[in-house]
């Protein structure tokens, strides 16, 4: 018997030993892990609201209940309290509360179980919507920068549609086409559905721009109130718009389908004025802001390229290197050419030398001019002789011969002598033309080739006391020059 019971000590002194308040810890620990966000339906069965601000309330379900606090200050962001004996749909977490050994349920979110069966429609539908591939990243169109035209479905006797207007003027005056809606009821769904597709229609009307830009917007409200929002028949609207759409329905902490659906999703209809439209002053400064960057860029590569061309330009070869054979060429070019216009300056200067010395007939001008001679004596003679006989047989046959025959006779001869003459005369002066435009001819090209001519287009002539400077190396050596110039003469002296 000692032996069993010391075995039953032994035991009992190996079990675990906590604290209450570890035990407690642990439990939190394990609930709130398990259970660390819940839904949780239920009938309010007891509600009680002390000084503190605090809300303790208990739901039960058949012969269940579930205790439950929301905290103050989310209490006091209730629209209503809730009631005894009314059935509410709860999201919170649970957690433990030490003090008397019980769990509970922290609420963080507290609505009507009608508006319960409103949110798994919902879910049903947004489930549906997603599967569809509505809510895809890849369909949302990008909004304009600034777009010139901006359409707004809303109700035009809220404060929503002045917040929008006004917000648009702060920041950068657009134009406004506003479609008007019913914001809530059985027909706001159809209405904000046809708004949607009345603006993308509006290309074919006349005197009303297309928008650039849809915005769709309301103010807050209940789940009732914004499920006009939520209808599927405005998710396919907006899905199917060729215009970028902005949802700006509700508060920030409200959301509707067309949230998922629109290219973009304002917390707010003032945000989506804002989201619509940048600043004037902020495009202005931006567009300074780049002038400056592409100046500085521009000023960068400009210097990169400046520098670039100097490191180039040390690689390449010096000016005079590359130009040295060229000017010793042109050098001696120029010397034999001065050498060139000076032979022949002196032999056309010998040419004009003899013509001006008068204008001297060639071998055969000459050679011509004596067959003329002669021919003249000779025809000068054989007509004083032939004159002679004519007059002696006259006088021996006057009597027997015509008077008329012989005077026809004397003209015939006179004709045939004026003619010989008249052709020689031609002969000589086409001889005296020919030699005249000869000279004329060397006269012009000792004008073009002349010695002053040759000075007058930039030569120099560079003498020493005994020479024509020909080469570099004679003026080199010599110490005195004389340089003529086709003004003037220059004397030069090596020191």
């Amino acid at each position: 018997m000692q032996e069993q019971f010391l075995s039953k000590s032994n035991v009992v002194d190996n079990v675990a030993e906590y604290t209450i308040a570890e035990i407690s810890r642990r439990v939190k620990d394990t609930v709130e892990e398990n259970f660390g966000r819940v839904r949780v339906r239920g009938e309010v069965a007891r509600v009680s609201r002390p000084r503190s601000g605090h809300l303790y309330l208990t739901f039960k379900q058949d012969s269940h209940s579930l205790d439950a606090v929301i905290w103050r200050s989310t209490a006091q962001r209730l629209p209503k309290l809730p009631e005894e004996g009314i059935e509410y749909l709860a999201t919170g977490k649970l957690t433990t509360f030490s003090g008397n050994s019980r769990y509970q349920m922290i609420v963080e979110r507290i609505e009507r179980a009608g508006k319960g069966a409103l949110l798994e429609k919902l879910e049903e539908l947004k489930a549906k919507l997603l599967n569809e591939g509505l809510f895809e990243d890849s369909r949302k169109k990008p909004l304009p920068v600034l777009p010139e035209v901006i359409g707004v479905v809303t109700s035009p006797t809220g404060s929503v549609i002045r917040d929008i207007l006004h917000r648009l003027r702060d920041r950068f005056p657009r134009r406004v086409l506003v479609w008007p809606v019913a914001v809530q009821g059985e027909s706001c769904a159809k209405e904000v559905a046809a708004a949607i597709q009345g603006f993308n229609g509006l290309e074919a009307a006349k005197g009303l721009p297309r928008p650039d830009l849809i915005i769709i917007a309301r103010g807050g409200g209940s789940v009732e109130d914004l499920w006009g929002f939520n209808e599927e028949v405005v998710s396919r609207a907006v899905f199917r718009s060729s215009i970028p759409v902005i949802s700006a329905v509700g508060h920030e902490t409200d959301t509707t389908l067309i949230d998922y659906v629109a290219d973009v999703r304002a917390p707010t209809p003032t945000a989506a004025a804002e989201m619509a439209v940048p600043v004037r002053l902020d495009i202005a400064q931006k567009v300074i802001s780049l002038s400056a960057r592409i100046s500085a860029s521009a000023t960068r590569n400009i210097a990169r390229k400046k520098q670039r061309l100097e490191d180039l330009a040390r690689l390449l070869p010096k000016t005079s290197t590359l130009v040295a054979t060229s000017a010793q060429r042109l050098d001696f070019a120029t010397s034999r050419l001065s050498n060139s216009v000076h032979a022949a300056l002196q032999v056309r200067r010998l040419s004009v030398a003899r013509l001006q010395g008068g204008l001297r007939p060639s071998r055969s001008t000459q050679e011509a001019r004596r067959k003329f001679d002669r021919l003249s004596d000779r025809l000068g003679t054989n007509f004083s002789e032939a004159y002679r006989r004519h007059r002696y047989r006259y006088r021996a046959v006057a009597p027997h011969l015509n008077l008329r025959l012989l005077e026809r006779s004397i003209r015939e001869n006179s004709r045939r002598i004026g003619e010989v003459s008249s052709i020689a005369i031609r002969a000589f002066s086409t001889k005296v033309i020919a030699k005249r435009a000869k000279v004329e001819n060397l006269d012009r090209l000792r004008n073009s080739l002349g010695y002053r001519q040759t000075l007058q287009r930039g030569f120099t002539v560079i003498r020493t006391r005994e020479e024509v400077v020909k080469s570099k190396k004679i003026a080199s050596s010599a110490t005195d020059l004389e340089i003529e110039f086709y003004d003037g003469r220059l004397d030069v002296r090596r020191i």
